[in-house]
């Protein structure tokens, strides 16, 4: 898929216009690891007459409106809200579906597995993206038995604390399986996800001997045990200044090759973790691009 020109949109900051050190912080923040009132303590220092912490708090936001690439009106599609029956006891699991309009299929069936804030403006059109590249897309909302994503980023994290773990990766398995036995399916399964949704497209590797592909970016690692039971090829996308994540990935690469799992990696030079997140400053546009052709390859050479 041909992405909008950036020359196009507004300018727009990037990593390069903070600290490091405000882009840890962030980092923390982000992932829970720092409270609001943490973060702005530790960006005060860097602060300055001009940008204030709680500017730079606001400069690190998302923006959906700027970096949306695929309007939900899109003619070239179908969207709609799908409910699947959930394991868990709490009725039903929500996400959005997207693929290309009038599709008759076979096609490829692909779950997209959010970061840590649900099924957020960004996810739905990282979805709405898939389907202009002829696949089904579905992306389910692990905030759904909660209310489901509050359109507020910080609310979303907040809830995102409340989740049974469990309960939620059990909730993606339903989904994955789901997704694969659609009717305009073709019967090929394959998953990629972000940040958390990287851990769990790691996780489902582990738990569907049926999966025929998975596209980690930047996720947590299952361990060796775990690792051994994977059947489906792996391309997994780090950024090179992450090393909360980075420092698992030797480890996990070695049970990788112990059981002889096929697997590809990339670590994209100067990258922030979230580099393809293209609603922050932590977007790189020549990473993201890369990741996301290699993973349209990827997704072509294992479900076609």
């Amino acid at each position: 898929m041909t992405r909008p020109s950036r020359s196009s949109r507004p300018s727009r900051l990037t990593s390069r216009d903070f600290a490091p050190e405000v882009l840890r912080l962030f980092d923390q923040y982000v992932h829970g690891l720092l409270d609001r009132r943490g973060f702005l303590q530790g960006a005060a220092r860097h602060a300055t007459a001009a940008v204030s912490a709680e500017a730079l708090l606001a400069q690190l936001a998302p923006n959906f409106a700027q970096a949306q690439q695929v309007r939900p009106d899109d003619a070239r599609i179908q969207t709609v809200f799908a409910e699947v029956d959930s394991p868990q006891g709490h009725g039903k699991l929500r996400g959005y579906l997207a693929q290309p309009a009038g599709a008759k299929g076979p096609l490829p069936t692909v779950l997209v597995v959010h970061e840590n804030r649900g099924l957020n403006p960004h996810i739905a059109d990282v979805t709405r993206r898939f389907a202009l590249e002829n696949v089904v897309a579905f992306a389910p909302d692990a905030l759904f038995p909660l209310g489901g994503y509050p359109g507020d980023e910080d609310k979303a994290r907040e809830l995102f604390g409340k989740l049974d773990p469990a309960k939620a990766r059990a909730d993606f398995i339903a989904a994955a399986r789901w997704l694969q036995a659609l009717p305009v399916g073709n019967g090929k399964l394959g998953v990629v996800g972000f940040c958390y949704g990287g851990g769990i497209s790691n996780f489902l590797a582990t738990q569907l001997p049926e999966l025929n592909a998975a596209v980690p970016f930047y996720g947590g690692q299952p361990t060796d045990e775990e690792a051994a039971r994977i059947k489906a090829p792996l391309l997994l996308h780090f950024a090179e200044h992450d090393e909360r994540i980075n420092a698992g990935w030797p480890r996990y690469a070695a049970a990788l090759q112990r059981a002889g799992v096929r697997h590809e990696a990339h670590t994209y030079p100067g990258t922030q973790h979230g580099f393809h997140n293209d609603t922050t400053p932590r977007y790189d546009e020549a990473a993201a691009r890369l990741a996301w052709q290699r993973t349209l390859a990827f997704f072509k050479q294992h479900l076609r």
